[in-house]
């Protein structure tokens, strides 16, 4: 049976005290969800080959690819101030995210909505949206006869331990869609796995590249986006179009609460 692991990146804060401030109302997750032989034999060599050609990036000091740092052109990436390869790394990275076999699931809350909806009740935004792709990931494993892991990017110390804990408790629980034994059969693991940016791990660096550009797709498909989005993120927009977990011809890949 082939065995899937989802990938989750962040894109926003999950401070329930919102100010008004549009750039921290809205919190994504983005869950990659791939083939873990594919991610093995393909997607961490090529891009390795792709940091070492572009980056000079070392197997003892490997360069991590981040959206932020890419876009600025800040520490390793300074060379793509030079206009040539900032060209060429375009072509190649969005060649690598069209071939690459993965599905995309993102989930975008509206943290103001949600505390004038629950007031004092309000969960944790970060604890609300992962359930939620909890559920898309196990909906999927269903329809692949498959099963899975997840692994997220690190967030501190307090926040993975509490992360964690949650996580047990919808693998014990359940959720109000998934009855616990379903999703103890569909997951391989009753632990989330976490991991530091640092750890050069390939399929949270992928999520880390997508999740900003999916969540302002979904923004502005909802009428929250008051900015024109750059080239580089409406090509990323178009790739993912083909990537989101679509049933018929419903897609299951993008949510906003």
């Amino acid at each position: 049976m082939t065995k899937y692991r989802m990938y989750v990146d962040e894109s926003g804060n999950s401070d329930l005290n919102y100010t008004g401030d549009p750039n921290s109302r809205f919190l994504a997750l983005t869950g990659v969800v791939i083939d873990l032989e594919h991610v093995q034999n393909k997607v961490h060599p090529e891009m390795e080959s792709l940091k070492a050609t572009y980056f000079d990036s070392h197997p003892d000091e490997p360069v991590i690819l981040h959206r932020s740092d890419i876009m600025n052109r800040r520490g390793a990436f300074q060379s793509l101030r030079d206009s040539r390869v900032n060209t060429a790394f375009g072509i190649e990275i969005l060649q690598r995210l069209r071939e690459w076999e993965y599905v995309v699931i993102t989930v975008c809350l509206d943290k103001e909505r949600h505390v004038q909806r629950y007031g004092a009740w309000s969960r944790d935004p970060y604890h609300s949206c992962m359930e939620i792709l909890l559920e898309r990931f196990c909906f999927l494993m269903r329809q692949l006869h498959s099963t899975g892991d997840v692994m997220a990017e690190s967030r501190g110390g307090k926040e993975d331990r509490r992360l964690k804990k949650e996580f047990r408790q919808l693998w014990g629980a359940g959720t109000d869609r998934l009855k616990p034994e379903e999703l103890q059969r569909l997951l391989t693991s009753r632990e989330l796995k976490v991991k530091p940016k640092s750890a050069n791990t390939a399929g949270l660096q992928l999520a880390d590249l997508i999740v900003n550009p999916s969540r302002s797709e979904i923004l502005a498909e909802n009428g929250f986006l008051r900015r024109e989005l750059g080239a580089f993120t409406k090509e990323i927009i178009e790739i993912l179009q083909e990537k989101y977990d679509r049933r018929g011809d419903s897609i299951y890949g993008k949510q906003f609460l």
